[in-house]
């Protein structure tokens, strides 16, 4: 019998009371998608995919489908790793995608790193062409960060995550996986250059592509978000309820065993 996956305080919906006594993985390290599934009452196992995350960008035709692309392949090893390695104990949900910190974009840029693309905007439409873009990742120094943010400062970027659920059915290949993405709009303040300056020098932005954290000091840079702020943090929880609840309305049958 697998531990509770289901904290106390989880909303008692029908969908979530389908997780009770499931066993659900996180397909991801990352801190920060781990404490917005705790918000919600949801405590996965970590493990991370062993996948190389190193699809190649210009086999997309849309940047969008890259992030899902990527979310998938992490979601579809770790659960053949799984039931490679203990097959009495399959997980029987995984949970695959978003890591805002992992690309950002700025001035017509993107970056690529895993799960989630940041791209930026001229105006508030949710796409530009791949052509016009310029990769944009982890500052490689200080002044680096400070160049990426003067490029998305007063600016718009769209931050794009891929959210894949894997779930084991009787049929080949003895999974199904859902797959959407979740896109949020971050608009920047014109902020003043020492404003920059002093973000750069406190190493807030060192571990982020683009240089800025919008969840931790980086906030202070941006003027509004248009969609989930959890998108942005590291996890669209929302679409990630949406998406359990609109699997069970389609599948009775969802995790039901």
């Amino acid at each position: 019998m697998p531990s509770e996956h289901l904290l106390p305080h989880a909303l008692k919906t029908p969908t979530l009371e389908r997780l009770r006594g499931k066993r659900i993985v996180l397909a991801s390290a990352s801190p920060r998608r781990k404490d917005i599934l705790h918000t919600f009452g949801i405590a996965p196992d970590i493990i991370p995919s062993t996948f190389a995350e190193d699809l190649p960008m210009e086999s997309f035709d849309d940047i969008h489908e890259y992030p899902v692309a990527t979310a998938n392949h992490k979601a579809v090893d770790l659960y053949e790793r799984l039931v490679r390695d203990d097959p009495e104990n399959a997980p029987d949900l995984v949970i695959a995608g978003a890591s805002p910190s992992s690309l950002v974009a700025a001035s017509g840029t993107y970056s690529s790193t895993a799960d989630t693309v940041v791209l930026s905007h001229a105006s508030p439409g949710m796409s530009q062409s791949l052509s016009t873009q310029e990769l944009l990742e982890k500052p490689t120094s200080r002044e680096d960060n400070l160049r990426m943010l003067l490029d998305l400062n007063g600016g718009v970027c769209e931050i794009v995550t891929g959210l894949v659920l894997l779930y084991p059915i009787l049929t080949a290949p003895g999974y199904m996986t859902r797959l959407i993405d979740e896109r949020t709009l971050v608009y920047f303040a014109d902020n003043s250059r020492s404003l920059l300056e002093a973000y750069v020098e406190s190493g807030d932005g060192d571990d982020a592509a683009g240089g800025f954290a919008a969840q931790r000091l980086g906030g202070i840079l941006v003027r509004k978000v248009d969609g989930d702020y959890h998108n942005v943090a590291g996890f669209p929880a929302a679409s990630f309820f949406r998406l359990l609840d609109l699997i069970v309305e389609e599948d009775p049958n969802f995790l039901s065993a």
